[in-house]
């Protein structure tokens, strides 16, 4: 396994060998401001970056501390540090007589001096808080947290961090959690939003070694570009004019950044001579709405003009502009850019006015896009909790009985490499908000990056990743892991199912294990607890097209179980295969995927009995642009009928998908570009399919990044899990946290809970195939669902399933639900057991082994 890592490693290193190359091109094309999307390089000059290519820098990779492949411009965080100038500290305790302790000391640079709860002549008891007051109101994103250097007592544990404008009134905190018992700096991110006061509270000691907090410094990020609590506007009638624009030696005019096409592009006027800055371009909305933040796509195809310094203001009449909403400077790299407002302002006309050019090339102003967000409505769009902050990188996630999900990462919080032997856990209380960690070394299994089957008894069967031989289970009854047998070929980003046998199956995941190795199917059983070798399923027939070969092309694959031990393997390759897995195994074409293309780092989601849809992905593993592209995928008997359904309306790589108790499906998360450990590209708006019109929505924004490393799960309530990201040692894309959202089906328009049905009596813990329930409710019933329990990683989460199933009305609030006899349809396992109202509001889900 070290090998395949060295691999990797030398691999990145030649991509970053010519990414230095093309960088010193760019450079070159920087001396020329006229270079436009259709003009071609001149003799001796080095060509643009070709359309939709990624930024240089953004690609270049290093060696982090865990022997993975960390991009460098991951240690320059996505959010800007907050200038402290002015800031005030105070705590609601602090020890002054046996040291100096004061509050004060986390603004004074100085780690060595810290601020410490009062703990002489005896301790005040936990919790304790402090307090920044900015002395101003900031956009504020993130509170960076640094343990005392000098010892390990104090270090917060359980906290919240709470916002104020005034510092009377306190909102509900907008982000809770549980930080690892180590010396590190924390980022504690949360929704962004305009505040003057932030107060962080411990609520425990990160070690339970006594009644203490302490901090050597805090720091406040600002502005991420990921405004909260918003929506995409519709373009629909805007147009644009600019104080100037260049029409004579391209097309440069203003109305281009409306047309939804990045490569056409406004840009000043610079022939025959140039216009000096400042540039400004105004959008008239021609309808007056509340606008929250401005988002700028700088122009793909080279860097000239890029916004560097900015304002933007608004206006109700188009004559008036008020104080300026937002101002700063952005980065100058090829990324979408956010000015997220200090408060959402109502306006029909937005301006924004560039003050320098981001790399100082010239006297030049351009753009791709200008887009607008305002609001968010919670019954069209949903809601965001708060961020809940997790001792690791929820890596990997299974929901499980009791309101609780189970995440996983690695041997390390924030780090992966080697076969270490142990994993870092943790357990979130739906009910609580609590997470508690634990280190579970007895199975001998690192288990990053691992093949995920929740099994037919409710215990999570974990295959393979860093200690790619290894198998551990986990049982939710008693909450304990023990080891099952190793499997017969080594293996890291496999793919697994549960068969409709009950058995186990897995294939693929050359990530780890010997190299040039064909990862063959092989299955486990739970009657023996051994694993049987499929030596007719080999997984060549399955492999994309990736550069890197199998290393990355047999990883993540879409499996989806049916009748008689079968199994769809239906991506992320353009080619589907039916796979047999009773005595040596079969495999056999089922057909390409309609007109998709290879998708890698896509998923697919089982939305109704027989019926799934895949979402998104890209040709390689990383470095190629994602698609937006999905489609439905359609099994009749041994017939799969695919066609492409509507578009999501971002692009999306190592994004994530759940699908609803109503059958729509939501996406979260991803890159339009795919690079692991990068935060560049981040898709941040979810989006909702419904599978009525094909047609995807827009949802809240998301305040966090969710790429590599992510996932996404279904919640017992109805809502939806969404965490992770990162995972890449010392670097700033590292996300140990998650968020819960409310989808619009649970929401009026002021954000209040609809009514819903709720279930009261009639669901046994366990049900045979094809048994009767009769189950009492409290409202109004339309029909009923089942929900496998589904566990989540990289992407992909193979146990998803939703089962509507035939109910018939018995009078009183009594109603006979009928579990389907095959086990192809609902495959052994534990569900979740939804009632739906006539508008699809879905009632708290009950649990129900089926088996």
């Amino acid at each position: 396994m070290q090998s395949r890592r060295f691999l990797a490693f030398h691999r990145a290193i030649r991509r970053s060998h010519l990414l230095i190359a093309f960088g010193l091109g760019s450079l070159l094309i920087g001396l020329t401001p006229w270079i436009g999307v259709t003009s071609t390089a001149a003799a001796g000059r080095a060509p643009a970056p070709r359309p939709g290519s990624v930024p240089v820098g953004q690609e270049t990779a290093k060696q982090s501390p865990h022997h993975g492949i960390a991009p460098a411009n991951a240690m320059e965080p996505m959010a800007p540090t907050l200038d402290r100038a002015g800031w005030t500290a105070t705590a609601g305790d602090e020890e002054t007589g046996r040291e100096n302790g004061r509050a004060a000391n986390v603004l004074d640079g100085n780690t060595a001096t810290i601020w410490h709860s009062k703990w002489a002549p005896a301790p005040t008891p936990l919790p304790h808080v402090i307090t920044i007051d900015m002395h101003r109101t900031e956009v504020v994103s993130a509170l960076v947290y640094r343990p005392r250097a000098d010892g390990a007592n104090g270090r917060v544990g359980e906290y919240s961090i709470s916002l104020s404008t005034d510092g009377l009134n306190w909102a509900t905190p907008v982000a809770t959690g549980t930080l690892a018992d180590d010396a590190s700096p924390k980022t504690l991110g949360f929704a962004p939003q305009g505040a003057r006061f932030v107060r962080l509270t411990a609520t425990s000691e990160a070690g339970g070694r006594g009644p203490w907090s302490s901090a050597s410094e805090i720091d406040l990020l600002g502005d991420p570009g990921t405004p909260a609590a918003t929506v995409d506007l519709s373009r629909a009638g805007w147009t644009a004019a600019a104080s100037d624009e260049e029409t004579g030696s391209e097309n440069g005019r203003a109305a281009n950044v409306l047309d939804g096409n990045d490569r056409t592009i406004w840009h000043s006027k610079w022939a025959p001579t140039a216009t000096p800055l400042p540039h400004s371009i105004t959008i008239d909305m021609h309808r007056t709405e509340a606008v929250s933040a401005l988002v700028y796509h700088p122009r793909p195809d080279g860097p000239n003009g890029r916004a560097g310094a900015y304002t933007i203001a608004t206006s109700t009449d188009g004559v008036t502009f008020g104080t300026a909403v937002a101002a700063g400077t952005w980065r100058d790299d090829g990324t979408v850019k956010t000015a997220t407002f200090t408060r959402a302002v109502s306006a029909r006309y937005v301006r924004l006015t560039a003050t320098s050019e981001a790399g100082g090339r010239g006297p030049w102003t351009s753009a791709g896009e200008i887009r607008l967000s305002g609001p968010a409505n919670p019954a069209v769009h949903g809601s965001w909790g708060r961020v809940t902050g997790f001792p690791l990188v929820p890596v990997a996630t299974a929901a499980l009985p009791g309101d609780k999900l189970l995440a996983w990462s690695a041997y390390a919080v924030d780090r992966f490499g080697g076969s270490n032997g142990y994993t870092q856990t943790a357990i979130l209380d739906l009910k609580t908000g609590k997470v508690t960690q634990r280190r579970i070394d007895n199975t001998g299994h690192d288990m990053f990056c691992p093949g995920i089957a929740m099994l037919a008894d409710g215990r999570v069967l974990v295959t393979g990743g860093s200690n790619a031989e290894k198998a551990s289970i986990y049982d939710p009854a008693t909450d304990s892991w023990s080891a099952t047998a190793s499997m017969n070929i080594a293996r890291g980003y496999q793919a697994m199912t549960l068969l409709s046998t009950g058995e186990a199956f897995v294939l693929g995941g050359s990530w780890s294990g010997p190299a040039g190795t064909d990862k063959a199917g092989e299955v486990w059983s739970p009657d023996t607890r051994t694993w049987r070798s499929l030596p007719g399923v080999p997984a060549a027939p399955a492999l994309t097209a990736d550069p890197a070969g199998p290393y990355r092309a047999d990883n993540h694959m879409w499996l989806h179980a049916t009748s008689g031990g079968k199994v769809l393997q239906l991506g992320p390759s353009k080619q589907m295969n039916w796979i047999t897995t009773g005595g040596q195994g079969g495999i056999t074409s089922a057909g390409p995927r309609a007109d998709s293309q290879d998708a890698m780092t896509g998923n697919a989601v089982a939305y109704d009995i027989g019926k799934l849809l895949t979402l998104g992905g890209s040709p390689a593993y990383q470095d190629t642009p994602a698609t937006q592209r999905a489609y439905t995928v359609g099994i009749s008997g041994s017939q799969v009928q695919a066609a492409r359904t509507g578009d999501m309306a971002h692009a999306r790589a190592f994004g994530n998908s759940v699908v609803l108790p109503d059958g729509k499906v939501a996406v979260f998360g991803g890159q339009a570009y795919p690079v692991p450990f990068s935060d560049a590209t981040s898709v941040l708006t979810p989006e909702l399919w419904d599978p009525a019109t094909g047609a995807f929505t827009p949802l809240a924004t998301m305040a966090v990044p969710r790429n590599y490393h992510s996932v996404a799960n279904l919640l017992p309530d109805g809502r939806i899990f969404s965490g992770g990201g990162g995972l890449c040692g010392d670097c700033a894309t590292n996300h140990a946290d998650g968020a819960i959202f409310t989808p619009p089906y649970l929401l009026n328009a002021d954000g209040s809970p609809k009514p819903r049905p709720a279930i009261t009596a009639g669901v046994p813990p366990r049900a045979a195939p094809g048994a009767s329930l009769t189950v009492s409710t409290q409202g109004s019933v339309a029909s009923f669902v089942l929900m496998r329990a589904a566990a989540a990683t990289h992407s992909t989460d193979n146990d998803q399933r939703r089962v509507p199933v035939v109910s018939t009305a018995a009078g009183g609030g009594t109603y006979h639900v009928s579990v389907p006899a095959d086990t192809g349809v609902v495959l052994p396992g534990t569900y979740m057991l939804f009632a739906l109202d006539a508008q699809g509001v879905p009632s708290i889900g009950q649990f129900v082994t089926i088996s």
